[in-house]
């Protein structure tokens, strides 16, 4: 069978920014291998899999390695894909997941989804953390998907070359690290998951469900501009309200195709 294929880059206004996510609609998913196969053959840090349910969309998401419970960015790529590409005309999508809906709408050029907040607690340094990292943190947190370490500052951030195989062991699938921005941003961050084959992922939306409790109640505000420090780089508008996080981002269309299956 043949399927249709985009190549969005997410959480950027521009081509060769942000985070690329492929998005393919199918009439129905295949078994759990196909998509598994699907997603190593495109090498990108998220395949998003779409299937229409009555004017809705069943939505699942994979990495080279694992499928995932959460992805920020190839939902905002598949929202773009859905309100630019497939109907046009619509102003708002809700996506159905494992764990419930998932609404985004379109504001401008930008699209906004509302994810639920992952809170976390202080806790010690995991052994090997600060020597993968080639930095000591000032603080670690955790919760069941990551740890966060926070460091001293955005330069220090920013020149960061962990040792992937290390961080792959840690303890977590994946490894945030954040320090407050030196200029136009509240905050920066890295994010790095060598165990769920991506070494370091652009920019993530699932981690700043994270993120941005820990700087609202840092910095006492609950609106945020973010920048994720990658080497394509993105920006992202955080909101805390209750129990949520709102994202904000924009979306450049790279490529359209087909695959065959």
């Amino acid at each position: 069978m043949r399927v249709p294929i985009f190549q969005i880059d997410a959480f950027t206004s521009r081509r060769f920014a942000g985070n690329p996510a492929a998005v393919m609609p199918m009439q129905s998913f295949p078994a759990d291998e196909i998509l598994q196969a699907i997603a190593a053959e495109n090498n990108l840090s998220e395949t998003a899999f779409l299937v229409a349910i009555e004017g809705e969309y069943r939505l699942r998401w994979f990495t080279p390695l694992v499928e995932v419970p959460l992805c920020g960015h190839a939902t905002l790529a598949s929202a773009a894909v859905v309100m630019e590409m497939l109907e046009p005309e619509r102003e708002r999508v809700v996506f159905h997941l494992a764990s419930g809906p998932l609404a985004v709408k379109r504001e401008g050029t930008r699209y906004v989804m509302s994810l639920p907040a992952r809170p976390s607690e202080p806790c010690a340094t995991p052994a090997g953390l600060a020597e993968a990292l080639g930095a000591a943190p000032d603080e670690v947190l955790v919760n069941e998907f990551n740890y966060m370490a926070v460091i001293e500052s955005e330069m220090v951030l920013r020149k960061l070359a962990p040792d992937m195989m290390t961080l792959a062991r840690i303890g977590r699938p994946g490894v945030i690290v954040t320090a407050a921005s030196d200029a136009d941003y509240d905050f920066v961050s890295r994010y790095f998951a060598p165990g769920k084959g991506v070494p370091e992922d652009p920019v993530t939306g699932a981690a700043h469900c994270m993120l941005a409790p820990y700087w609202a109640a840092r910095l006492g505000k609950q609106e945020f501009r973010a920048y994720q420090a990658s080497r394509r780089g993105g920006e992202i508008g955080c909101r805390v309200a209750g129990e949520r996080v709102e994202l904000r981002g924009e979306c450049a269309f790279y490529m359209k195709g087909e695959v065959e299956v």
